[in-house]
Formats: structure tokens, sequence, C-alpha cells
């Protein structure tokens, strides 16, 4: 039912109001219909419902962390309600965004009505089975995630316990969601996995894509402002700063000037590799040796072989006395 508009205006200001607010939605509609586009038939994921499904997610593969329960028997039955609860919820994101999908990929011209609607005929079904299927593989994160945090505890000298990782660090919150998310990325899940990351991304500043392959005791030291693209490949026990970009150097377009979507456009870091702050690594065939080191700010986009360390010239600094400098006036910086 339609709830009618109350301004707070009177006379010939309610009229120009009403007339503006119908002008928009008319425009709007129009651009609409200009761009090929039909009306949305299929909602689209829900935000809130997915982030709880991800805290629920969180409080079953660090279980006891989101209670006062210690006593086994009852993280058991916590455990179970979770559960329960988040297959529940992840059967019914998972059919809306697989809905969403081919609605949107319709409207694009990437599929026709008949296809659409044969691929919706079974729709709870498949999004049951792709949640059960989901369901099985959280013990594999779990134990990833457990060499995680055993990798942020043996790298940071700051860091006084295994519990402290998980209750304080926003490098173990980032990729923790990422574990969760990248499993449904490779079920062929829709939106889902890429709402989860860019979650997260707010919530920290790590941006990882939900495609990026990542191997087990990854530590991202602050995280802030660290970017990890879709295709790129890491190897075990890697370590990464704030500021990391491991990103794409350039895009390859097909004959219709169209970008290739499926392309590897970004790096390969081998095992045990270290790279320091603010740091760029670009390019699909870049690849960083295992046991390398890449220094603060280097900008690399070739590859370099194993036990190489990549650093910057040390830059020059210009120190002077602000009380007395015969070259240049004194600088007053206002922010």
């Amino acid at each position: 039912m339609d709830h009618p508009i109350h301004l707070s205006v009177r006379g010939s200001s309610v009229t120009k109001t009403a007339e503006l607010l119908n002008s928009v939605a008319h425009e709007i509609v129009d651009s609409m219909r200009l761009r090929k586009e039909s009306t949305p038939t299929a909602p689209v994921p829900d935000s809130k419902a997915l982030v709880d499904l991800i805290q629920r997610l969180k409080a079953i593969v660090y279980p006891g962390f989101r209670s006062n329960e210690s006593s086994a028997n009852r993280v058991l039955v916590d455990l179970n309600i979770q559960l329960a609860q988040v297959h529940q919820i992840l059967t019914e994101q998972i059919a809306t965004a697989i809905a969403r999908h081919w609605n949107a990929c319709e409207d694009m011209g990437q599929v026709n009505p008949d296809e659409r609607r044969a691929a919706e005929a079974d729709i709870e079904k498949q999004a049951e089975e792709l949640a059960t299927r989901y369901i099985g593989t959280l013990p594999h994160i779990r134990a990833t995630l457990v060499t995680d945090v055993q990798a942020a505890y043996d790298g940071d000298p700051a860091c006084r316990n295994r519990d402290e990782v998980i209750l304080c660090y926003p490098g173990l919150q980032a990729i923790t969601v990422h574990r969760l998310a990248h499993e449904l990325q490779l079920m062929g899940v829709p939106f889902l996995p890429r709402m989860m990351a860019e979650w997260i991304h707010g919530e920290t500043g790590v941006d990882i894509h939900p495609g990026a392959k990542i191997g087990p005791r990854f530590f991202i030291d602050h995280g802030t402002g660290v970017v990890i693209g879709e295709t790129c490949e890491i190897g075990e026990q890697v370590k990464i700063y704030q500021g990391v970009t491991l990103g794409a150097l350039s895009f390859a377009q097909d004959n219709h000037g169209q970008l290739v979507r499926d392309s590897k456009r970004h790096p390969t870091i081998e095992d045990r590799v270290v790279i320091y702050a603010n740091a760029t690594v670009l390019g699909g065939k870049t690849t960083v040796g295992h046991d390398s080191v890449i220094g603060s700010s280097v900008w690399l986009t070739n590859s370099v072989e194993p036990f190489t360390t990549v650093i910057m010239e040390k830059p020059k600094l210009r120190i002077r006395n602000q009380l007395g400098n015969e070259f240049e006036p004194p600088v007053d910086f206002q922010i």
C-alpha cells in the first residue's frame, strides 16, 4: 500500500515540489527504457542478513569468541544452533542472488528469457544444495584460519597471545571474511562473495577480491590500504604490510574494445615472501619468487627470482634549521 507524502510547505510550493518529484521519477524511468533495462523483478540480496551471516560464520570458525560459555557441551550446542541458522540464511540469500543474477544478465542481453526461466526453475533446490556444500567446507576454512592466527602471533612481537589476534587484528578479520567468501566464489555463487568482501573492506580498510587465491599462514600486518586483486595467487607463509597493492598492470581488450574478464591480471606471490609497506606489485605475468623480500615503496612490474631482495635506493634527506636558514624561508604548515 502506498503511503501519502506529507510536505511541510503550503500552496503553490506544494504543487511545484510534487511536480519536481514526479518529473525526476519519470526521468529516471525514461533513462532505464533508453538503456533497454527492464524494471528489476528479482529482489537484491539483503545486506543486513549478509552481515548477520558473516557474524554467525565467525562464531563458527572461532567457537567461544562470541559468547561467555566455556564448557565444551555448551559450545557444541551453540555451534549446532549457529549452523542451522547459517544454513537457512545462506539458502535464502543464495536463492535471491541467483535470481537477481539471471535478471541482470537478461537485462544486459547475455541470456534470453527462456534460458533464464530454465535456470530459475529449480532455484530453491539449487540454493539449498549449495548452502549444504558450503557448510561442509567450514572445518577446512577453520583449519586454515588457525594457521593465519599463528602466523600473526609469530610475526608480531607486540602480540601477547593468539586470542589477541582473533579479537584485535584487522588483518585477521579481513582474511577471515576473505576465506569465507572465497569458498562461495569457487561455487559460483553470484553477488554474495563480493558483498562480503566490500563489507569487510569498509570495516578494516583491507580490499581483497574474493577470487584471490591465498595460501595458509597469511599475515597482513596493520592492514589499512592493502589491495589484493581477483586473479592474484599467494603462496604459503606470506607476510604483507599496510598500503601494499597487488594489482593489474593493464587490461586486455578484445576486438570490440571490451575488457577481457577471465585473464590473469594480478601477480603471483610465492611462498615465504615479505612485502613491506606501500609497495606495489603489478601484472598477471609478474611472479615474486619464494623467500624474496620486496622493500617499502617499491614499484615492481617484472618478475624476480627466488631469494631476491628488491629495495628502493635510499632517498636523500634535506634537513634545515627553521630558526636560521639562509637559503629559503621557514615553512609554516597549517592544517
